[in-house]
């Protein structure tokens, strides 16, 4: 709900606190009730999240598109309605409120596109009724206007404007142009995306007549088009991405689709099918997303609103392919990579090891670079260094998309079976070698079986060498340590326990401590992935590959147990987390591995 939305980027706080600024409302101490300062003082109850939708467009009329407050109304009782009607907001064209002009109907952001047609009518209704020439609905960031004077009662696409006119003068042909200061996109806060993102995917889902799924792989097109069409439009131009005055669907998705089929054929990894909507949804999802400046809201807003976006989809029906933040942060945190790492993850899923590690160094590099410089140390690292591969190639493209959001690096993702031979990875992607990445970070997924009757590369490993079959979690083993550098390439995974304790599977701890130095083991709680829909007792395991002829002797190795990790088994917030602690003494322990005392 927008009223709980604290922040400081919302557009609906920004234009509030405008209009407090200027005098245009008045709201008492406890924010209860608001007071609109127009032809008349106007007072009602501020508890309603409808009410800060017409607060602040109510200040946009006045500030923005120039409308003397004296000739605006509030609640205006509309005649020959029945059941009887209340226009939220009238402006008029004379000071004596007899010759209406424009009316705006108001619905809290995240309506259903069910509720915002609802919203259009009772518009079209009330602009009829007071012969009014214009009407726009608002709903949150999701604004529709029409000319209502030039056509027949019944119209509803062809008298469809970009935006009302600017102090009665106009209809612009576009609302948004690149550059120029009252027509640049908005950059709105993390909440006010979420809802948006949300109501696309409602749109496209269209209550479920495609998959989840397969709803999200066209909203992150239709995402795509949107991202680049802020990157790559003029100065000076209008954006594509939006609806311009008497355009139909059709001609908005034609435009819409030149940005994807240009897209896609200079990089036709990211998507490799058209966009399969029909125009009027793409329409729809267009009026959703165009007013915002999703390029311009900073990196961990939008990482955590697009993960957030992902996982309201994903969890529960792709829950394996989410490791929770947490964790994530932990092992990065443990791995501490530089800008010179080359780091995979051969289980990406959506993304979430590879954009942690991206947000480290990118910390550091703003912590330590000013401006371009900064964004050329990290921009580089994300385009060079991270490097994922994800099976399911549906999850591979979200995964890319989520690279795409936080500013690239989805070239080096790939969608294959990591357990493949080398040579048909490599020959996938040419930078994907043996012994070749610095760092590894994976949630390898668990409990699956490789038969050797189903693929030809069980004889190819050790650790699958005269099976019948083997788990894939124990084959991971050997390829990650195989993916990174001999001697001085690092892996963090998480594994189940049995790994660690079952007395049948002593061969594969024989062959871990033959090839790498155990660096840490921190035990997790039972529940650690269990609002992932996965329940199976696990720890985190570091690792160092050894040199070749390396022989390392007795050595200590730091172990660790973690109660409390940020969150209970229902994925709820816990303040306390105890691999903060952690860390701080494995850092003890690298600095006097044989004197620590934990």
């Amino acid at each position: 709900m927008v009223t709980n939305n604290n922040d400081k980027n919302s557009i609906f706080l920004k234009n509030i606190e405008r209009g407090k600024q200027e005098g245009l409302i008045t709201l008492t101490d406890d924010n209860a009730r608001i007071t609109y300062h127009c032809s008349r003082d106007y007072s009602t109850s501020f508890k309603n999240p409808e009410e800060t939708v017409r607060a602040s467009y109510f200040v946009e009329l006045v500030l923005d598109y120039q409308y003397p407050k004296n000739q605006i109304d509030i609640e205006v009782t509309v005649p020959r309605r029945t059941p009887e009607d209340r226009a939220d907001i009238v402006i008029y064209e004379d000071d004596d409120l007899k010759t209406p002009y424009l009316i705006v109907e108001c619905k809290k952001d995240g309506v259903t596109d069910a509720e915002f047609k609802q919203a259009i009518e009772q518009a079209f209704g009330n602009a009829n009724s007071l012969r009014a020439k214009f009407a726009i609905v608002v709903a949150g960031t999701t604004k529709t206007a029409f000319d209502i004077a030039g056509f027949k009662p019944s119209e509803r696409e062809k008298n469809v404007i970009a935006d009302i006119p600017v102090k009665y003068g106009r209809t612009p042909k576009y609302r948004f142009i690149k550059g120029e200061e009252d027509k640049e996109l908005k950059t709105v806060s993390k909440d006010e995306l979420i809802t948006a993102l949300g109501k696309s995917h409602d749109t496209v889902w269209q209550g479920g007549k495609l998959a989840p799924t397969t709803a999200f792989d066209e909203v992150s097109k239709l995402l795509f088009c949107k991202l680049r069409d802020e990157k790559l439009t003029k100065r000076g131009e209008p954006y594509k991405f939006q609806i311009g005055t008497h355009e139909t669907a059709d001609e908005v998705f034609k435009r819409v689709n030149s940005i994807y089929l240009k897209a896609k054929q200079e990089d036709s990894e990211v998507f490799k099918e058209d966009i399969r909507l029909d125009p009027k949804v793409v329409y729809s999802v267009v009026e959703h997303l165009q007013e915002l400046a999703i390029n311009k809201i900073d990196l961990d807003t939008k990482g955590i609103a697009f993960e957030r976006f992902m996982e309201d989809f994903f969890k529960g029906k792709m829950g394996q392919f989410f490791t929770p933040r947490e964790i994530i942060r932990f092992c990065v945190e443990m791995m501490n990579p530089k800008r010179g790492d080359l780091v995979l993850d051969p289980a990406c899923g959506s993304g979430g090891f590879l954009l942690n590690t991206l947000d480290k160094v990118r910390d550091y590099a703003e912590k330590n670079y000013e401006g371009l410089e900064a964004w050329e140390y990290w921009h580089s690292f994300a385009q060079n260094n991270l490097y994922g591969i994800e099976i399911n190639d549906q999850i591979a493209r979200v995964c890319k998309m989520n690279m795409i959001i936080h500013d690239d690096g989805h070239t080096n993702i790939i969608s294959t079976d990591s357990l493949r031979d080398f040579s048909e990875i490599n020959n996938l992607h040419p930078k994907f070698g043996k012994d070749k990445f610095d760092i590894i970070l994976t949630n390898p997924p668990f409990g699956a079986t490789v038969k050797s009757t189903e693929k030809n590369y069980l004889d190819h490993y050790e650790l699958g060498k005269g099976k019948k079959n083997q788990k894939t979690e124990i084959l991971f083993i050997e390829r990650c340590v195989n993916f990174v550098k001999p001697k001085t390439g690092r892996i963090a995974i998480v594994l189940p326990d049995g790994i660690l304790s079952n007395s049948s599977l002593q061969y594969v701890r024989d062959y871990i401590m033959e090839k790498c130095q155990i660096e840490a083991i921190v035990s997790l709680p039972q529940f650690a992935f269990a609002h992932f829909g996965a329940g199976v007792k696990s720890s985190l395991v570091f690792l160092r590959r050894k040199g070749d002829n390396e022989k390392l002797g007795n050595y200590p190795i730091f172990m660790a147990i973690a109660d409390h990790i940020g969150y209970d088994a229902t994925g709820r917030k816990d303040p306390k987390n105890d691999l903060v602690e952690i860390k701080k003494e494995y850092e003890k322990f690298v600095k006097n591995p044989t004197g620590y005392k934990g």
